[in-house]
């Protein structure tokens, strides 16, 4: 299998309702995870783009947590509507999107 060109790390942590740092999935992390999910099987990119879902990558306050190597672009307060921002504009046209960097 070649390597591929992006790796998209999506953190899904679930921590109990109220607890003082929140969790990436109480703010929608799965919606986001099953947006890359179908941008990557609608363009058949498996080769090109991995996708992970991860736990806590730090900064809880900013859910969801999306990271993206090799650049090591964080992203924060994604929601699914941003993904194809990001799929486009990143992912494909190698442009971090600044708007949503942590």
């Amino acid at each position: 299998m070649p390597r591929p060109e992006k790796h998209v790390l999506i953190c899904t942590q679930n921590r109990p309702q109220g607890h003082p740092r929140g969790s990436c999935a109480s703010c929608g992390s799965a919606d986001v995870m099953n947006e890359f999910m179908t941008e990557i099987q609608s363009r058949n990119l498996f080769e090109k783009i991995v996708l992970t879902n991860t736990g806590c990558m730090g900064p809880c306050m900013m859910g969801p947590s999306v990271l993206v190597y090799p650049e090591g672009v964080m992203y924060g307060k994604v929601k699914k509507e941003d993904v194809a921002t990001i799929f486009e504009q990143h992912l494909l046209g190698g442009e971090p999107v600044a708007r949503l960097m942590v």
